[in-house]
This record gives structure tokens, sequence and C-alpha cells, in this order.
């Protein structure tokens, strides 16, 4: 037989292998606790781990530029990011990437930040104010002025949840690696974006605002496990890490780092929707061609 035959064979193990643990247990699982568990030999065979980063030294870094981008979760490409948003009638595997980030800053896994600079750590104690919404009806104010006490069925509750997230804001990193000769890029943080609670379920338009931001690097353990859904193949997911750094979503830049302050788009082009979103395409070429014209001679 000729090498390409067992060239091909080897290949064929090997994708299939990886289908085979992609599963999991779903096909072995006597409980549906088990349905979603890796076997002792997948875990003793398992190297699932998010690829680390090269290092890049400094001196490798010919230009590089910081750019801020608005994910828009209305948009189809951004759906995986998104859904699912009612987890009561589906699989304790899938969770939207909202729910991923506040599960694990609850167990402490992840650290959040008050602004995309990453000057303050915050705890989920110091946000709970912008997640969620304590508000007494008006026949709890009436038993308050009667009886000085209010039953916890006139207490309304109104939390951030994943259905109300609209948007993400993410931070990355453009540079050129000359010791490579090409353009990359790093996504360094991540915010969820929804209405102020306080007036999250009113008519009129809502102002947006990022709840929190993540520092992407060291957030990646735990995005590589969380899996997102994949349209193609089932027994295939992609993990959002993966998904974040391959750049598996469309995003339109807001702000790159500049003299000013760092001022956005919006804020040196206002009140005209078309020329900021120009504007952006403009940003936006003129990072994508600085590789090309490296090669023009």
């Amino acid at each position: 037989m000729s090498p390409k035959f067992y060239l091909f064979g080897a290949l064929f193990l090997l994708l299939g292998g990886a289908s085979s643990f992609a599963q999991e247990n779903i096909l072995n699982a006597k409980t549906p606790d088990e349905m979603f568990e890796k076997t002792a030999e997948q875990k003793r065979l398992d190297n699932d781990k998010p690829l680390p980063y090269g290092y890049v030294d400094s001196r490798d870094v010919l230009w590089g530029k910081n750019v801020w981008e608005v994910v828009d979760l209305d948009e189809r490409v951004n759906f995986p990011l998104y859904y699912p948003i009612d987890t009561n009638n589906i699989g304790s595997d899938r969770r939207s990437l909202y729910d991923v980030l506040v599960k694990n800053a609850k167990a402490g896994n992840i650290d959040m930040y008050s602004d995309s600079y990453f000057n303050k750590k915050i705890e989920l104690k110091d946000i709970q104010a912008a997640l969620a919404k304590v508000d007494t009806t008006d026949a709890g104010r009436r038993q308050f002025n009667a009886e000085g006490r209010v039953d916890a069925q006139y207490i309304d509750r109104r939390d951030i949840s994943a259905a109300d997230i609209e948007q993400y804001l993410i931070r990355g990193y453009w540079y050129f690696d000359k010791r490579q000769g090409e353009l990359k890029y790093r996504l360094l943080g991540i915010a969820p974006v929804s209405p102020d609670v306080n007036f999250i379920d009113e008519e009129s338009d809502q102002v947006l605002v990022p709840l929190f931001w993540v520092w992407f690097p060291g957030a990646r353990d735990v995005l590589h496990e969380a899996k997102v859904f994949n349209p193609q193949n089932s027994a295939q997911p992609i993990t959002f890490d993966h998904l974040l750094n391959s750049r598996r979503f469309n995003g339109l830049i807001i702000r790159v780092d500049n003299v000013q302050g760092d001022r956005a788009v919006k804020e040196y082009i206002t009140q005209n929707s078309m020329m900021q979103l120009l504007e952006s395409e403009r940003l936006k070429e003129q990072i994508r061609n600085f590789e090309m014209d490296m090669w023009n001679y």
C-alpha cells in the first residue's frame, strides 16, 4: 500500500477519536447524570486545555493599536454568544456566555473589573445595584403605612438575566509581529452590556450600560470548559475560548487609542449614525491595510 493510504488512515483514526471524545459519555450513560460526564479512560487520555499563547517579546512588536468594539447580539452571526436564554428546558451543558461569566464570578474563578483599563478590581456585591432591582408595589406601600411592615408578596425583584444582554464590549490589541511577519490579534477584555436595570421594563429608549469587565486571558480556562452549540455537528461543539480567540463574531469598532484620551467615535462624530459606521469601517481598513502596506515597495 502507498504511504498516502497509511497517512489517510492515521488522519481518519485521529479525527474519529476526537469525535468520540467530543460526545463524552452520552452513548454509554446508564443514568442522565452520566450523560455529559467523561469516562475514566477519557479523563486519563484527555489533554483538553486551552491552547496557550506564545510568548511575544516587546522587541518583536513593530506596531500595535488598542481597539474597542461592540458586538451586537441582534446579529445572527453573534447568536452563539446570546443563546440559550431559557435554561429550564435545556441541558446543563449549554449556557449563554453571560451565565458562564456570572456563575464563575460568583464562584471566584474569574476576576471582574470596573472599566476596560482594568484599574479597579470589583466583586459582585459592588455591582448588585446594577444587576438587580428591588421595589415595593403600591399595595406594599399601603401596608407599610398602615402596619409598618411589608409582606414578601408585595416586593418585586427584577434581576438582569441572559435574555437582557443586548451587546458585548470587547477590548483587543492588534499588533504586527515582525519576527513572523504578520498582523495578529489578542483579545484582552470583554464586558456584557444591558439596559439600566432601573428602567429596563419601560417602553422608552433604553440606556445601555456595561455591567462589568473581565480580563480575558485570566478567564480562558473557564471559557474553555463552556461549550458553544455547533449547528453543523452536535458531536463537535466548540468552546467560548475558541470562538472568541478565532473572532467568530462580528464587531463594530467604537474606539481606538488616540491622543485625545482614547475618545470614542461618537464623541467626534455626533448625531450621525451613518458617518459613525463609515468611520468604524475606515478604522478597520486602516488596521488591516497595515500588513499589506508592509510588503509594498
